[in-house]
C-alpha cells in the first residue's frame, strides 16, 4: 500500500460509526458477520446508513463482502489492517534510535 491507500483507510476509519463497524468485524474474526448481524451489534443502525458506511470501508479495502445464499457476509480485511498498522508502527522511534546511536559514537 502506498501513502494514499493508507490515508484512504485511515479516513474511512475516521468516522465513529465506521470505526465501530470495523471493530465488530475484527472481533468476529475470519467468519465475518452478515449485514444483519452487524446491524444488530450496532444497536439497530438503519440499514441504509449501515450500507453507506460499509461501502466506504469496502472502497478503502478494509472490508470485503461476499454473497452467501440470501445473506451478504462482511469480513475485516486483516491483511490491509496489518499493513495500515504497520505503516504507522514500522518506523516508530527510528529517529530517536539514530540520534541515540550518534550520541553514543561521539562520547
Amino acid at each position: 500500500m502506498d501513502t494514499e491507500d493508507v490515508a484512504a483507510a485511515l479516513d474511512a476509519l475516521g468516522h465513529g460509526a465506521r470505526l465501530e463497524i470495523f471493530r465488530a468485524l475484527v472481533r468476529a474474526g475470519d467468519p465475518g458477520l452478515s449485514v444483519a448481524e452487524v446491524q444488530q451489534r450496532l444497536g439497530g443502525m438503519p440499514r441504509s446508513t449501515l450500507a453507506h458506511h460499509l461501502q466506504k470501508l469496502v472502497a478503502a479495502r478494509l472490508v470485503t463482502q461476499q454473497k452467501v445464499g440470501a445473506s451478504v457476509v462482511t469480513r475485516a480485511n486483516f491483511e490491509v489492517m496489518r499493513t495500515v498498522v504497520g505503516y504507522l508502527a514500522d518506523e516508530c522511534c527510528v529517529e530517536q534510535a539514530v540520534s541515540s546511536a550518534a550520541r553514543g559514537n561521539v562520547a
